[in-house]
């Protein structure tokens, strides 16, 4: 069986057909989150920490570390800065340092710059996946060699000079061309992760379909492993979660290994706790006045105020559990417990603080 091996300094993961789904988490990202990338560029890290905190707990077995910041301010002071080639080798360097410090697991390095993925790969403790190659020839000689010199395994996304097909023959050729390359340079197979590209199903209403057919062809004829931009093929829907919930459960059935994914229901934000609570006193409801907002959230269905493990968690724990690839369920009811209550961290057996009592002799 094909297994993909990413490790951190103390921790292992690995991306298989016979392996749990592999969620490879997205948010250190600052590519159209201006909030980050402005703290970024003033050396503030502090979100970068939240993030690969939340998405650990949420269940991400691997993190995505992303240096594509566009600094505004910089640029105008001085005109290198207009250069990613300039900004994201240093930028990336200090994003792995920050998030190796606050969490132990893989990470995956991801740039469109060279010097941004060495500095990751120097960087990175343990072996690192690698985020990516294309079937683009400049793609492919510029980036197999850093493959094969720091010894780690790749994303490879199915295009390639002519740009991205809609025809999915034509991308399982690309993939396979990657793949061929790969081996030119002694990089097997099982360190190759394809990318099938997934297609937005509101613009073309066979993407799902394309993307289970090509994972089946991966696997069975190349022997690789997958994995996609699982949001893709919601984009531009509404109740993105309900589509994004059917699609992943479907795609592992298929064969698909892993995803890079958001793994976070983000926090209710204040203005819409503010706004229920308008709306249910509008309505004549009386809350009490000890009422924290957490617990408003949850009695009118607002979510939580904290991050927590988003729905998409919860279709992937229950396919893995329903493709026995959670031995007896228990990942799936560990997921699934509720979290003690303040006090009853002490109580034992039959709800009886401080456990069984002893009879005075």
């Amino acid at each position: 069986m094909t297994r993909t091996v990413v490790e951190s300094k103390t921790k292992t993961a690995v991306i298989g057909f016979d392996e749990p789904f592999c969620v490879i988490g997205e948010r250190i990202n600052p590519t159209g989150r201006k909030i980050l990338a402005a703290e970024l560029e003033q050396n503030d890290f502090s979100r970068v920490e939240a993030d690969a905190i939340a998405q650990v707990a949420a269940g991400a077995t691997v993190l995505d570390i992303n240096s594509g910041a566009v600094f505004t301010n910089k640029m105008a002071e001085d005109p290198r800065y207009a250069d990613n080639n300039f900004v994201e080798p240093t930028l990336m360097t200090q994003l792995v340092e920050v998030v190796q410090k606050i969490v132990d697991v893989p990470l995956c390095i991801d740039s469109s710059v060279p010097g941004a993925l060495e500095n990751g790969l120097a960087t990175a403790e343990g072996r690192p996946l690698l985020n990516s190659v294309t079937g683009e020839e400049e793609r492919l000689e510029m980036v197999l060699p850093l493959v094969k010199k720091y010894n780690v395994p790749v994303v490879a996304i199915s295009n390639d000079d002519t740009g991205i097909s809609e025809d999915p023959e034509v991308r399982f050729a690309v993939a396979k061309k990657i793949v061929e390359r790969a081996a030119d340079y002694g990089i097997p197979a099982h360190d190759i992760v394809v990318d099938p590209l997934v297609m937005p199903i509101g613009a073309m209403g066979t993407a799902g379909l394309q993307v289970f057919t090509l994972v089946r062809r991966l696997r069975d004829e190349l022997g690789v492993n997958t994995t996609c931009g699982a949001s893709n093929i919601s984009f531009g829907l509404p109740n993105r979660h309900g589509i994004n919930n059917a699609f992943l459960p479907m795609a592992m059935a298929t064969g698909m290994t892993s995803a890079i994914m958001n793994p976070v229901a983000l926090p209710v934000r204040a203005a819409e706790i503010e706004a229920k609570k308008a709306e249910v006193a509008a309505a004549g409801i009386t809350l009490p006045p000890e009422m924290d907002d957490e617990t408003f959230c949850q009695m009118f269905g607002l979510g939580s105020t904290k991050p927590r493990a988003g729905k998409e968690m919860e279709a992937i724990r229950a396919a893995n559990f329903l493709m026995n690839q959670d031995d007896g369920g228990a990942a799936w009811i560990r997921f699934n417990k509720a979290p003690l209550k303040p006090g009853e961290e002490a109580r034992g057996r039959g709800g009886r603080a401080g456990g069984r009592r002893r009879r005075a002799s």
